[in-house]
């Protein structure tokens, strides 16, 4: 509640509308970030930034902050939107609208770089921010499989399917096929939930154990199987339900 009525009060009026020109120097964000450096800066403010002005009666800083406000603050939801969903902010247009998405698809881009250049899974965390830059913020199920060698460096990560909001249909014969082809020594399979919610299904669990099995006959075993929602994860390996 703390959260929300805080962003509440932000989407208040301002009784007494100062454009940002007009504000303490240290408190612009362009000055503030030249002064203080970009972790100084919220959300709000980087924003504003990428905005460059506001409307007649609202600030830069005071859109970006509404436009939070719609997404509970999250950038992850923020990225899901797109330039029409965007526009319909009083104040944003369509090059303010494409400069933010810019934006938020470099940040994913980074991440994701950053993550390959490891090339090395160790943990369920590293698989997670191997896909999460790839599907975190994806409005539809994609299920992948990652192949790795036999030092766990990653090989390559295959799509085997993709779906609607619901659910994907995975194709054991096509994952194994390219496992062979891949001389994959074990494999982690990953897919996400669109509604954010990262508890396994009946058929989540019913394909893992499908996959598990074949893969044991075949000396490819499945190491993991990753569920993304947003910004979190559920581990079939961390919560010990691979085996059995």
């Amino acid at each position: 509640m703390l959260f929300e009525a805080r962003y509440i009060k932000l989407m208040e009026p301002t009784k007494d509308y100062f454009p940002i020109r007009e504000w303490a120097e240290d408190d612009r964000p362009r000055e503030k970030l030249k002064l203080k450096g970009k972790v100084a800066l919220s959300d709000a403010e980087l924003i504003a930034i990428l905005l460059g002005s506001g409307s007649r009666n609202e600030s830069a800083v005071d859109l970006a902050k509404r436009i939070l406000y719609s997404v509970n603050g999250s950038l992850i939801e923020l990225s899901k939107m797109n330039i029409k969903e965007l526009c319909k902010f009083k104040g944003i247009g369509e090059a303010k609208a494409i400069s933010i998405i810019a934006a938020l698809e470099l940040g994913r881009r980074r991440r994701q770089s950053e993550v390959i250049v490891k090339k090395k899974i160790t943990c369920s965390k590293d698989a997670f921010e191997y896909f999460q830059a790839k599907i975190g913020d994806s409005s539809y199920e994609s299920f992948y499989v990652l192949l790795l060698n036999n030092n766990n460096k990653i090989i390559r990560d295959i799509l085997i399917s993709e779906g609607g909001l619901a659910g994907t249909v995975v194709d054991v014969k096509k994952i194994f096929k390219a496992a062979i082809e891949n001389n994959t020594s074990s494999m982690i399979l990953c897919h996400n939930h669109p509604s954010g919610n990262i508890q396994p299904s009946h058929s989540d669990k019913a394909i893992t154990k499908k996959l598990r099995q074949a893969g044991e006959q075949l000396d490819i075993p499945v190491v993991d199987h990753v569920i993304i929602g947003d910004d979190k994860y559920f581990s079939f390996a961390d919560e010990s339900l691979l085996s059995g």
